[in-house]
């Protein structure tokens, strides 16, 4: 289950499929993350896979409330300390205000980011 983290960049569009359902690659190798938030959790974990196959996010519960951005800012944080990778590195694409969210991670990030760190969670 760990192999489709590593290098996700490099990898060949024949093993895209190996990704897990909530990660897919752009036309310009950047990745894109599908997340579904829970904020006012007692502490941040991923709570597994949420959706319909084809539309399946990861799930995260946030240590943070929906005000002001704080649960964005805590989704970006505990995501770029679980990869290794900057904070910048990572782009909100939709759902700034909703609950479903969506996530660019760019290309040379991605190559650098501990993928298997984020296997551990699941």
């Amino acid at each position: 289950m760990l192999g489709f983290f590593y290098s996700l960049a490099n990898m060949p569009s024949s093993t895209i499929d190996t990704c897990p359902p909530f990660l897919r690659m752009d036309k310009h190798g950047n990745v894109i993350l599908d997340i579904q938030v829970m904020p006012n959790a007692p502490r941040t974990t991923v709570d597994g896979l949420c959706g319909e196959p084809g539309q399946q996010a990861l799930k995260v519960r946030l240590h943070a409330p929906p005000v002001g951005g704080k649960a964005n800012d805590a989704l970006l944080k505990w995501l770029a300390d679980t990869l290794g990778i900057p904070r910048h590195s990572f782009e909100m694409v939709r759902g700034k205000t909703a609950r479903r969210k969506q996530l660019r991670l760019l290309c040379e990030a991605a190559t650098k980011a501990d993928w298997t760190r984020l296997a551990r969670h699941l």
